[in-house]
């Protein structure tokens, strides 16, 4: 299994915007994948801005399959419209 943890700057004003994308869209496509397990999204406590997104497959080439999807290519302008910048960490379930 493993995780990818995706930490996003969302836009000023734009975070109800974002975890609406996330939960009627963004989540529902994903969850269509096979190999797709989980998808949760966490927002920075004292912050409107930083949000988290912890997306579980069943493995590197499942979330591969996500991200090459048409899917995923007909949501990511819009996800991209709502944030600055962003980071990526990929875990891998060891035990």
């Amino acid at each position: 299994m493993i995780e990818r943890h995706v930490t996003f700057h969302v836009r000023p004003k734009k975070g109800k915007e974002f975890t609406r994308f996330f939960e009627e869209e963004y989540q529902p496509a994903m969850a269509k994948t096979e190999g797709f397990l989980k998808a949760e999204l966490l927002k920075e406590r004292n912050t409107d801005q930083d949000f988290v997104m912890i997306l579980r497959f069943e493995s590197i080439d499942t979330a591969a399959v996500w991200r090459a999807s048409s899917e995923h290519a007909e949501l990511k302008p819009h996800l991209k419209s709502l944030y600055d910048g962003s980071e990526l960490r990929v875990l891998e379930l060891v035990i």
